[in-house]
C-alpha cells in the first residue's frame, strides 16, 4: 500500500497563489501516475490535473493556464502550483496515485483550499 501525505492548503485571497505538495511512500515513485482531484461542498469530485509516469500532463478546462502539475521523482513528490486563484477553486484537494504495474489506486487525506473574494 502506498501512503500519501498532502500539505500546502490554506486560505488565500482572490488572485493569490498556493502550492500543494503530495509526498508518497515507497521506492517506485517513477512508476506511478499521479493526479490532483478536488471536491467542493455539494459537488462531485473532479479531476484537476494529472501527470503520468512519463511526464505527460492533463488539466481540467477550468484551471488551464492557471495551474501547473509537476513531479520530482527524487523526492517522491508531486506538486500543484495554483495561480490566479478564484473563489470557485475552493475545495478539498486530494492527491491520487495509480500504480502502473498493477493499477491499484490510493488517495491522500485531502487538504483544504479556500479562496476568498
Amino acid at each position: 500500500q502506498v501512503q500519501l501525505v498532502e500539505s500546502g492548503g490554506g486560505l488565500v485571497q482572490y488572485g493569490g497563489s498556493l502550492t500543494l505538495s503530495c509526498a508518497a511512500s515507497g521506492n517506485s515513485f517513477r512508476l506511478y501516475d499521479m493526479g490532483w482531484y478536488r471536491q467542493a461542498p455539494g459537488k462531485q469530485r473532479e479531476l484537476v490535473a494529472a501527470i503520468s509516469s512519463g511526464g505527460n500532463t492533463n488539466y481540467a478546462d477550468s484551471v488551464k493556464g492557471r495551474f501547473t502539475i509537476s513531479r520530482d521523482n527524487a523526492k517522491n513528490t508531486v506538486y500543484l502550483q495554483m495561480n490566479s486563484l478564484k473563489p470557485e477553486d475552493t475545495a478539498v484537494y486530494y492527491c491520487r496515485v495509480k500504480i502502473t504495474t498493477n493499477l491499484l489506486t490510493y488517495w491522500g487525506q485531502g487538504t483544504q483550499v479556500t479562496v476568498s473574494s
